[in-house]
């Protein structure tokens, strides 16, 4: 009897550690400490317990213009936290006979192509949302990315043939947003409606996503939402929203905390609206959070997990004693989210940010995590927060030595002079780069892409540096010439000057050659 009661005890113990939650109070210091640490105007946080909203409160502003406070109905861009809705989309196709992941894609696009002809042949829907493709990461984002290109469906579709592989195909994970944008067109094929329409028709009115929009240009008020902000050479400043609706089956929801913990109720609840409505076949469901690309799980993980890896849309892990976590993060210029799900443990976390910082949402939703899991205090705030200032702190040392460099080298005679490097650079599926000299400055010119022009400067003789009009981007890179007999530059490739670079600014997959 003794050995029983002993028992009951510990696991009523276990279970109470399991089912704590982080004081409000507290919770609330942490995130104002959050926002000073890491410099970040606005954030939104939601807990969903129990199918009980237990927290859903906005913290700092909605932009540094007007000061405006973030609260819970704050509308924020959740950039890929939408490629959950787009498989879930294609998982209703699948259910209604339209679709089996397994089709080629070439079924339903006939005009797609890789690289390689065999994988042509082999590329199948559910290889177009798993990031096995063998693409190195983020190919192609140039497309799309910074917003105000003139690239199209039909130009993503005809032009990842030109992307080079990284890998064979489906042996690595290597994320990719372009394959989720071909994703997308295969739905808009087979349901004869746009991505927009289909997501907000058929999940989020039935789900109960009231305030939420499949795409920025689809929200009409701008009452409440957030303006976009980022650290630009020592001081974050507020930015224009920027993303191209392009790229929306892979990031272009805007949401807010409640209605994203509404998402987490209907998705931890097997697809079952408040209303009693299934949406999607339960198996089909089940299988959306099913490891589809394996991911490598670091010695001495944080969460002593034992897998990881990439289902349809979703990342999924496990965490301390075998908990199954399901989750995905999000990144726009000037925006970061992470939505994060427990199932077995009925618990849903949403952290949407309007400052491009991830060590925000991970010391808020890991400090909400372990208070329910029962950990101890790690006081993600100080771990993170000091990761954050040395990672800074290192970025700015390698663009200071660049750009101390290339104050050097000004007005040398050892370099090339303008006509040895001007004219203009094609590359397959960016197209046409120029580069121009006004007599005393050089230019660089994206022909497609209207934000991505800047000065040309030089940090060697056969090496410049492209310096972006746009600071916010923080995407300098070096532009690096091959000359031929003559002294004259015939080809060029890129290379990012500092790793904190978003790696949508996909420069160095571009392959130019001049063509007059």
């Amino acid at each position: 009897m003794a050995l029983r009661r002993w028992i009951i005890l510990f696991i009523f113990a276990l279970s109470a550690g399991l089912n704590a939650q982080i004081e409000e109070a507290e919770l609330d210091k942490l995130i104002q400490e959050t926002l000073s640490t890491f410099d970040v105007p606005g954030i939104s946080v939601g807990i969903l317990k129990d199918n009980q909203i237990v927290y859903a409160n906005g913290h700092g502003v909605r932009s540094l213009e007007n000061n405006r406070p973030m609260d819970p109905n704050t509308l924020v861009g959740v950039a890929s936290n939408s490629k959950g809705f787009t498989c879930f989309a294609l998982a209703m196709m699948v259910d209604a006979g339209k679709l089996n992941w397994d089709d080629k894609v070439r079924k339903h696009i006939p005009e797609f192509q890789m690289q390689d002809p065999h994988v042509t042949e082999a590329f199948t829907v559910r290889d177009l949302v798993t990031h096995r493709s063998g693409l190195s990461l983020g190919a192609g984002d140039l497309m799309f990315f910074p917003e105000g290109s003139d690239f199209t469906v039909d130009d993503v579709i005809a032009n990842v043939k030109h992307l080079k592989p990284e890998s064979s195909f489906r042996s690595k994970f290597r994320y990719n947003n372009n394959m989720y944008i071909i994703a997308g067109e295969v739905l808009k094929r087979v349901s004869g409606m746009s991505w927009e329409e289909f997501i907000e028709t058929k999940i989020m009115k039935p789900v109960g996503m009231l305030n939420s929009k499949a795409s920025y240009n689809r929200v009409t008020d701008k009452s409440n939402i957030i303006d976009a902000h980022t650290r630009t050479e020592g001081k974050v400043i507020k930015i224009p929203h920027d993303w191209s609706p392009l790229a929306n089956p892979a990031g272009g929801i805007m949401s807010n905390v409640r209605d994203m913990l509404t998402w987490a109720q209907f998705l931890m609840n097997d697809a079952v609206t408040a209303d009693g409505t299934r949406l999607l076949d339960k198996d089909l469901f089940h299988e959306l959070w099913q490891l589809q690309t394996p991911l490598n799980v670091r010695a001495g993980d944080w969460y002593n997990s034992n897998f990881r890896g990439y289902g349809l849309g979703w990342f999924v892990t496990d965490v301390k004693g075998g908990h199954k976590q399901v989750y995905h993060t999000g990144g726009l210029l000037g925006t970061v989210t992470q939505f994060t799900m427990i199932p077995d443990l009925n618990l849903a976390i949403a952290v949407l940010t309007n400052q491009m910082n991830g060590s925000a949402f991970n010391t808020i939703t890991n400090t909400i995590k372990d208070s329910y899991l029962g950990y101890e205090n790690r006081n993600w705030l100080k771990n993170y927060g000091g990761r954050n200032a040395r990672y800074i702190k290192y970025n700015d040392s390698i663009k200071a030595a660049v750009y101390t460099q290339v104050d050097k080298l000004k007005g040398s005679s050892k370099l090339p002079k303008p006509n040895q490097i001007t004219g203009t650079f094609n590359d397959a599926w960016f197209g046409n780069i120029l580069i121009s000299h006004d007599g005393k400055n050089y230019k660089i010119k994206c022909e497609r892409s209207s934000q991505l022009v800047g000065e040309l400067l030089p940090y060697n003789a056969t090496t410049y540096v492209a310096k972006w009009n746009n600071r916010s981007f923080d995407a300098d890179v070096f532009v690096k010439f091959t000359f031929d007999k003559d002294g004259k530059a015939q080809s060029a490739t890129m290379e990012y000057i500092a790793p904190i670079t978003d790696f949508s600014f996909d420069f160095g997959d571009l392959e130019l050659k001049r063509i007059d």
